[in-house]
């Protein structure tokens, strides 16, 4: 009998792990922005409303690159595409400082903002993809986890950073902190050969598309991806019901920061610390993610994290306690992190590798389009009413998701890991199933 092939550790595969690294650096750059840039337009404007208008310009400039997105990563080469990308991120996030000297320019953040956000929606899509080119089948939600460690890293110390920084000398010259490390995430895929898997083998870079002939409609640059998801029964279930929740997930930030900073009175280096600290929920996510889905499988995964965002996002808006809205700020953090893992990891097991940017493109376009319209009316109703009656609605809008998504494939679901990625996901019984995912 032969001896079975052993798969080398996740830790000596190098190209994963330059890549790993690289991405922890910028994405404790993305979360300076992500407190730095709402801040800047709080300073500059007082209203929440003008905060939520960035947030919509988020969402509306990342629905829109998702239509194409998928199709420019399926055809390109994603290392070139995403050095790319992070090289002209660090060239308008450095110029922002420059730019405040002469006097704050509120439509500046904005243009900016619309360009940041195509290019960051290019690089995530080519960024999901080119994990299972890094990693063998055995070690996806491994890395997968270990990816959002980093991401929970920059969540921990982003803020805080983005805190001292914006206290220091100004949020602007933090949003031009994002901008350099930008420039080492690019230097840092330089050194990251895609298209092998742990064991050197070659399993393509995406560039080839190899679908046929690029006809640049952009009917089929969407669809290809949307049918493929749509023909699934749970990933179907999964976008409507994650469609309604990214309408009251996208804008909670942006409550959250009104509330510290201006319904409780509270500085920048205090909002800093309470979304600081919210990224301990992501850590555990992070590290229970592998665990909760082998035990209890995907279904009852997702959406057990729907009720702990639900729960947070409540907390967090009716809590005049800092450290009980930074508990519920981790609880919600630990929902949405735990949804996410499981979710990316079930899309990257049963997509083919040809049409994982479209399929990935195509889910990130129909569930987030929801959220600017979200996020205008919840930042909207909290300049009307207050932040706390607003929350309130939005913690009950989460408990009917998942009281929704019961009555649905979700509710018999226990897929759990794959032993291999491949073009089929039959429904929660009967059959060969290929394993599922956010």
């Amino acid at each position: 009998m032969a001896d079975p092939v052993r798969i080398p550790s996740l830790w000596r595969n190098r190209d994963f792990n330059v890549f790993w690294l690289g991405q922890a650096l910028s994405v404790l750059g993305g979360s300076i922005s992500l407190l730095a840039l709402p801040m800047l337009v709080l300073e500059a404007t007082g209203s929440v409303v003008q905060m939520g208008l960035i947030t919509v310009i988020t969402g509306v400039g990342a629905i829109a690159t998702g239509l194409f997105a998928g199709y420019v990563v399926d055809r390109t080469d994603r290392r070139r595409l995403m050095i790319t990308c992070d090289l002209v991120r660090a060239l308008l996030l450095g110029a922002v400082p420059f730019i405040w000297l002469a006097g704050p320019r509120i439509w500046v953040l904005y243009v900016l903002t619309a360009l940041v956000t195509v290019l960051k929606t290019l690089f995530d899509v080519a960024y999901v993809t080119a994990v299972p080119g890094l990693v063998s089948t055995e070690h996806l939600t491994a890395a997968n986890g270990r990816l959002t460690a980093a991401f929970a890293f920059g969540t921990l110390c982003g803020p805080a950073a983005a805190g001292f920084i914006a206290a220091a000398v100004g949020a602007d010259w933090a949003l031009g902190v994002d901008g350099a490390t930008f420039l080492v995430s690019a230097v840092s895929l330089r050194w990251v050969a895609f298209g092998r898997d742990a064991d050197g083998h070659e399993v393509g870079d995406g560039a080839s598309g190899g679908r046929g002939p690029a006809r640049g409609k952009l009917r089929e640059m969407f669809t290809e991806g949307f049918r493929f998801l749509w023909a699934q029964p749970v990933l179907r279930a999964l976008t409507v019901l994650l469609t309604l929740l990214t309408f009251v997930t996208m804008g909670a930030t942006d409550l959250l920061i009104f509330r510290v900073r201006e319904e409780l009175g509270q500085g920048k280096a205090t909002v800093g610390f309470v979304i600081a600290l919210s990224g301990f929920g992501v850590v555990g996510a992070a590290l229970a993610a592998a665990p909760l889905r082998r035990t209890f499988g995907f279904g009852a995964c997702w959406l057990g994290s729907v009720a702990l965002i639900g729960g947070g996002v409540v907390v967090t808006g009716v809590s005049g306690s800092l450290p009980v809205i930074t508990m519920a700020a981790a609880v919600f953090m630990f929902g949405l992190t735990l949804g996410a893992v499981c979710s990316l990891t079930l899309r990257q097991e049963v997509t083919p590798d040809a049409l994982l940017g479209r399929v990935t493109s195509a889910f990130w376009t129909v569930h987030g389009a929801s959220g600017p319209v979200g996020a205008a009316a919840l930042t909207v109703l909290a300049g009307r009413h207050g932040v706390p009656a607003v929350s309130v609605g939005a913690g009950v809008f989460c408990l009917l998701i998942v009281g929704a998504g019961l009555l649905t494939p979700l509710r018999g679901s226990r897929i759990g890991a794959a032993p291999a990625r491949g073009p089929a996901l039959r429904g929660p019984s009967g059959g060969s199933r290929r394993p599922s995912r956010r």
